[in-house]
């Protein structure tokens, strides 16, 4: 019997590979393709709804349940996604064609010109337009920054009832402390709220000017008071800056510098979390908290687990990229971070001896020159014209020959 979700996406092309993988199939506990081994999010999986159902699911039982609603029919929380649809009338030559830009999100503001002036400052290939790439970006960082597996014991492998106790406490930790969402404002509607910090250190502004030159302060001086809390530059008049709440209304962000402090992709949604005075997304938020198995992508809720190769496994799911098969206490090598078991790895990924033409063991010594091989063996490193054993000698490497001498390179090249 396949797993729940096993269903969903299937078939869907994948963004990386194209036509190179047959369409989405996923594997029954990786979060991974079975046909090309990228990740889910490389492939176009969720639809908006089901994607709408994951976020919504994240603001209940929290204070942004403005931003959700329930379902009538089965109460399940629904993201309601802010949806800009921007209309410019374009001139032509008799009648006037009206186009329309649709953004898949927008910031949930009042002020429509503030929401597109924050659209504006994000650089363009991640400004979320339906069709474009910028809309392609948005749905893998969801899929990215925002696992469902990170937040619903239900999408998870096989856990325990302890584990999913666990699990539902550190959501909830988290929903509590650092969960929340941006809020795009223009600096200088904020002065109420904000404490006085930003005058503090107005008094050295030259006290014997007049009275009222402080009502008088320029544009750019006013604008000044306001730096980005990440890249330390001054707010320019007029732009909207994004707030975070749990950060305090002392710091501000430019539209584009609001990212993760560890992947440093810009939040998606404007959802952070935050920590220690840091904007994490979701995902590296989890992992500053909890091991994350790089078997199944889940958090590691059970007191055991393998750590190997500067990762985290559960202890069932420490196994071979290739075939599955459990590495607890096997020989295997490390194929581009991945756990490989031998045979595996002498099927498909081993290299090739120049000289014997077989597959050279990960056990066995080799000499490497310039993507080249040989079992260090006097049977295989030889020079190509004289069979001299080469190990410990200079040689002379042309392509994939060696030679012991100019003598030997020139009778074999002439």
């Amino acid at each position: 019997m396949m797993g729940l979700g096993h269903e969903q996406g299937f078939g869907a092309p994948c963004l990386k590979c194209k036509d190179k993988c047959e369409g989405f199939e996923l594997h029954f506990w990786r979060k991974i393709c079975r046909n090309c081994k990228c990740g889910q999010e490389e492939h176009d999986v969720l639809t908006s709804n089901e994607e709408d159902r994951k976020v919504g699911k994240l603001f209940e039982d929290t204070k942004y349940t403005t931003l959700i609603a329930k379902l009538k029919n089965d109460g399940i929380p629904m993201y309601k996604r802010n949806v800009m649809i921007l209309t410019n009338p374009v001139p032509a030559k008799k009648n006037i064609s009206i186009n329309t830009v649709t953004y898949e999100w927008a910031p949930p503001v009042q002020n429509q010109t503030l929401a597109r002036q924050y659209m504006q400052m994000l650089p363009k290939e991640k400004q979320p337009v339906a069709g474009s790439e910028g809309a392609q970006y948005r749905k893998k960082q969801l899929a990215k920054q925002l696992p469902a597996h990170d937040q619903d014991p239900s999408k998870c492998h096989e856990l325990s009832p302890n584990e999913v106790k666990q699990m539902e406490q550190f959501v909830k930790k988290y929903k509590n402390e650092a969960l929340g969402v941006g809020d795009v404002k223009l600096p200088g509607e904020l002065e109420t709220k904000a404490t006085d910090k930003n005058n503090v250190n107005s008094g050295d502004r030259s006290t014997s000017a007049a009275v009222g030159a402080m009502e008088d302060k320029s544009a750019d001086q006013k604008a000044s008071q306001y730096s980005c809390y990440r890249c330390k530059l001054n707010m320019k008049e007029g732009d909207p800056a994004v707030y975070a709440e749990r950060a305090g209304y002392d710091k501000l962000w430019h539209p584009a510098c609001f990212v993760c402090c560890t992947c440093s992709e810009l939040l998606v949604d404007m959802i952070y979390f935050w920590k220690n005075g840091n904007l994490y997304c979701g995902r590296h938020y989890c992992d500053s908290e909890k091991p994350r198995c790089a078997g199944c992508d889940e958090l590691i809720f059970s007191n055991e687990y393998t750590q190997a190769e500067g990762q985290n496994w559960h202890l069932k799911h420490f196994c071979c990229f290739d075939c599955d098969c459990v590495l607890a206490g096997e020989i295997y090598v490390m194929v581009n971070d991945k756990p490989v078991c031998r045979p595996c790895y002498v099927k498909k990924h081993a290299a090739i001896c120049q000289g014997c033409h077989n597959a050279i063991d990960p056990e066995v010594q080799r000499v490497t020159y310039n993507n080249f091989n040989w079992h260090a063996t006097q049977e295989c490193f030889l020079c190509s014209c004289c069979s001299k054993c080469l190990i410990g000698q200079k040689f002379m490497p042309v392509e994939g020959m060696v030679f012991c001498s100019v003598e030997c390179k020139k009778k074999m090249m002439s």
